[in-house]
């Protein structure tokens, strides 16, 4: 009888084989088959697998498309650039030149708070432009003393052709118009020293730049006449410009 008090040792029990089989125990009959673990199916076959991979390649395409548009606006704006740079290159487009050839003032008026005249303004607008013809809207034109607008009225609208001069005549009326008590000191103030008095005429209109089948979209066209000095003599006779006529700065 085997004695269990015996401490293990870690080798072969008595009586065992080579082979691991007991002596007793008789061995199993050739041909005997052993099951082994089950093999782990290929990655494709994984569900989330695939959706990973479809996720993926939906967003490359995406990813391509977007790529694709962003090519396709820039070469737009580079091809309209391009196109654009060459027709100004043609037609080298020039801003219109206004000049102011007379300017005068009657029945002049100066209230406490109020102003009466009429004025007349005479100007030349000249195209430069070669290739381009210029189709001007109504021009709104005002006289202003410093930044106080003392009257306005408006230009009819014109076109003019290439390296054309148009004579255009502006009239204003003021009755009784109310002016700040600052403006009123200030032409009385300067009035009352030689007898002149600095005045500044603004004009604005919308202008289409034109050369055959090319045309531009409308653009804001501004003119201002500055240091018109006008003789404005307390007897009631009429103000002249002083100093001849006068270039007008011209922008957009």
């Amino acid at each position: 009888m085997e004695d269990r008090n015996r401490p293990v040792t870690g080798y072969p029990a008595p009586n065992s084989q080579p082979n691991g089989y007991s002596a007793t125990a008789a061995p199993p009959p050739a041909g005997t088959a052993y099951p082994y673990a089950a093999a782990v199916p290929p990655h494709s076959t994984y569900p989330y697998q695939q959706q990973n991979y479809q996720y993926d390649a939906e967003s490359i395409r995406r990813a391509t498309c977007l790529r694709r548009i962003f090519a396709f606006v820039i070469g737009l704006v580079v091809i309209f650039g391009t196109v654009t740079f060459i027709v100004w290159l043609v037609l080298r487009p020039q801003l219109p030149e206004f000049r102011v050839d007379s300017f005068s003032i009657s029945n002049f008026t100066l209230g406490n708070v109020s102003l009466t005249f009429t004025s007349e303004i005479k100007l030349t607008a000249r195209n430069p432009n070669k290739k381009m013809k210029l189709g001007y809207d109504h021009i709104d034109t005002a006289i202003y003393y410093q930044s106080y607008s003392l009257s306005e009225t408006t230009v009819a609208p014109f076109y003019q052709g290439t390296k054309n001069e148009t004579s255009l005549t502006a009239r204003f009326a003021a009755a009784g118009r109310f002016l700040e008590k600052a403006a009123v000191d200030g032409i009385s103030g300067e009035r009352g020293k030689n007898g002149n008095v600095n005045f500044n005429v603004r004009m604005i209109s919308r202008v289409r730049f034109e050369a055959k089948a090319w045309r531009t979209r409308r653009r804001f066209l501004k003119v201002f006449c500055g240091d018109l000095v006008l003789g404005l003599p307390t007897t009631g006779r009429s103000g002249v410009l002083s100093g001849g006529p006068k270039q007008c700065r011209v922008g957009i």
